[in-house]
């Protein structure tokens, strides 16, 4: 069963980089949305980065948190779909694991819970690659949505390991509740893109990185990219497409090094001067002695994680952009946020 357009989607973490270009594609089609926050004063905010009048009805926002359950009745009332976006990112490096794991997984059977109290047709849940690739070193052909991820210490953080369990969660609970919401996930790679408003996303300073002169060099990491605007087609696609119903899709471009992300700046973007020296690991290694964000990613050195795409090319008809216009496109917005007289307007982004 698809949901008809226009509908009445719940879109949850309205603040995140990823749910913010959902809402927006989803205004755009027709559709209304309602959106969770945890601080109601983010909606201003919000709306005017959507360039959305306030009190416009095709917008609301409630209150609501992944690690509570107030608000997630109210959320979901009245609501034919949503959109299971929100993903908080840590905000230490040395936090436990249950840390990690109790608002991606606690947080997803919440939605999925309030999801079929209210008879919502479909939940489409972002998961991430973090829960297909990793756990077994480098891959050497594409994964797939039959690959999960394997919660080895050795190759994943705390992080990887709440994914995959917030994932495996929600397919046990469909199994328990075969008469609750159709379920879709969706894995997607690192997701890069112009920025708006003016934080910047955890994902986009791979690229913000590689501009503003705080990489000395390239060290051996890779990632494979996807852009924000195909992701949310993705999702958008997702929820309305019949066969989608109780399948997992990736959505993924290339696999790249750094050093790949850097020759593509210096040729879309030829005013920028991205590093060209190579950072052998031991270099690597040693720096991460004095920072813990590095230390917590050591993991990654040499790791190459290609990820296929081409269940959700075939099924739902999604067609990426080439990723040389997604670097482009985000070098652009980010330095749109220092123009002349905005120097030193990039914030970090927030948890969503």
């Amino acid at each position: 069963m698809s949901v008809a357009v226009p509908g009445y989607v719940l879109v949850t973490g309205g603040t995140g980089f990823v749910a913010r270009y959902c809402i927006a594609q989803l205004l755009g089609s027709g559709w209304r949305v309602r959106a969770t926050l945890r601080d109601l004063a983010q909606a201003k905010r919000i709306e005017n980065e959507l360039g959305i009048r306030s009190g416009d009805a095709r917008l609301d926002f409630v209150v609501a948190n992944l690690d509570q359950d107030a608000g997630w009745d109210d959320a979901a009332s009245g609501c034919d779909a949503v959109l299971h976006v929100a993903s908080p990112l840590p905000s230490t490096t040395s936090m436990a694991d249950e840390d990690y794991l109790r608002p991606a997984r606690d947080g997803t059977l919440r939605v999925l819970r309030a999801a079929a109290k209210h008879r919502v047709r479909r939940v489409v849940i972002t998961s991430s690659s973090a829960a297909v690739n990793y756990g077994r070193g480098s891959v050497a052909a594409a994964s797939t949505e039959a690959d999960w991820s394997e919660p080895n210490p050795l190759d994943t953080s705390g992080y990887e390991r709440s994914k995959i369990a917030a994932e495996q969660s929600a397919w046990a609970w469909k199994r328990e509740h075969p008469g609750g919401p159709e379920i879709v996930t969706i894995c997607p790679a690192a997701v890069i893109g112009p920025v708006m408003g003016r934080e910047i996303p955890s994902s986009v300073q791979i690229i913000s990185k590689l501009i503003d002169g705080s990489l000395p060099g390239l060290p051996r990491i890779g990632f494979s990219l996807v852009d924000v605007r195909d992701l949310a087609d993705l999702h958008v696609r997702a929820l309305t497409a019949p066969n989608a119903a109780n399948q997992r899709y990736i959505g993924s471009g290339p696999f790249l090094w750094m050093e790949d992300i850097a020759a593509i700046i210096r040729t879309e973007s030829p005013s920028e001067k991205p590093p060209k020296r190579k950072l052998p690991d031991w270099i690597v290694r040693l720096a991460a002695l004095g920072d813990p964000v590095l230390r917590s990613r050591l993991f990654e050195l040499g790791k190459s994680r290609p990820l296929s795409s081409e269940k959700a090319i075939a099924q739902l008809g999604w067609q990426p952009r080439p990723i040389s216009v997604t670097v482009r496109e985000t070098v652009a917005s980010l330095n749109a946020l220092t123009k002349p007289g905005d120097a030193g307007a990039r914030q970090p982004a927030q948890p969503a």
